[in-house]
């Protein structure tokens, strides 16, 4: 994947999309007929996917089904983590996120995560836009929803909603630029050649079966999806203090909340890689209950 972006850096590096180039249309071709969408809008950081997601529902809100002009509402799941910006911060309901940066983006309303009759509740007022989710939340400590939640709130994005932006009413500058777009090209393709997410399902299960092991008076509960785990410890346990003294043990880690501890593994890790991280894992988790006796 590196050697690409180097290879196109040598080539083209960056332009505005105010300019046409070749990379960009290879990219938008390969990620529609991978995930079998119709349109795809490239950005460059995840607020800035999720704030044009606001507006398009918005606009197709107003456009098709006639939403009253500033009346439109979107519907957000409580817990969320998607940034920083006004908007974003606006759909939180952490106090640490958007205290003190009112006054904030109206007609924002949120519910709980993982319930679908408080959804159907909020999405039945005739002025919802439309409902943004996160398939797991991560911020909130890799909180997974029941099976279903999702299919069952979910709205795909298709062309009778994207297409009620027209040329020129959105963009960005270098969303798409040449390297971005090769480097995705070629992320993609490493996935499906090396079994990444075969290999994601099947060593997370392995992490997360050893996990369980854990003292239950310590390591409360073990959740996750893949690679994509976090336990959650007894609260008389800091996260922060065990996250560095796993740190000074080789394993990188991320607190959050106070009592979850988050573990991202490579997608590329192996048995011997998750055992080995395990057994420091469980000789931390040792340390930190002897400092406390």
């Amino acid at each position: 994947m590196w050697l690409a972006a180097v290879k196109q850096m040598q080539t083209l590096s960056l332009t505005s999309r105010a300019f046409y180039n070749n990379v960009l249309g290879e990219y938008e071709e390969f990620l529609v007929k991978k995930f079998k969408y119709d349109k795809a809008l490239p950005m460059n950081t995840g607020v800035e996917a999720a704030e044009s997601a606001v507006k398009l529902a918005r606009r197709w809100a107003y456009d098709v089904k006639k939403v009253p002009t500033n009346k439109a509402k979107v519907v957000f799941a409580e817990n969320n983590f998607w940034g920083r910006s006004i908007a974003a911060i606006s759909s939180s309901s952490d106090p640490e996120s958007y205290g003190g940066f009112g006054p904030f983006v109206p007609l924002f309303e949120r519910v709980p995560y993982n319930d679908l009759k408080a959804l159907e509740k909020a999405i039945s007022d005739p002025n919802t836009a439309g409902f943004m989710v996160e398939p797991i939340q991560g911020e909130a400590g890799v909180v997974v929803p029941d099976v279903g939640y999702l299919k069952a709130s979910a709205v795909l994005c298709d062309d009778h909603i994207m297409l009620n932006i027209k040329p020129g009413q959105h963009g960005s500058t270098y969303g798409g630029n040449p390297v971005a777009c090769r480097a995705a090209i070629e992320a993609l393709k490493v996935i499906d050649d090396e079994g990444l997410v075969e290999n994601s399902a099947k060593m997370g299960e392995l992490f997360m079966s050893k996990l369980r092991t854990l003292p239950k008076d310590v390591v409360k509960t073990v959740r996750g999806r893949g690679l994509f785990i976090a336990i959650v410890i007894n609260e008389k346990y800091d996260a922060w203090m065990v996250c560095n003294r796993l740190l000074a043990n080789g394993v990188l880690s991320k607190n959050t909340h106070g009592d979850v501890i988050r573990f991202t593994p490579p997608l590329c890790i192996n048995k011997a890689q998750i055992e080995e991280v395990f057994d420091i894992i469980s000789k931390t988790i040792q340390q930190v209950v002897a400092e406390h006796k």
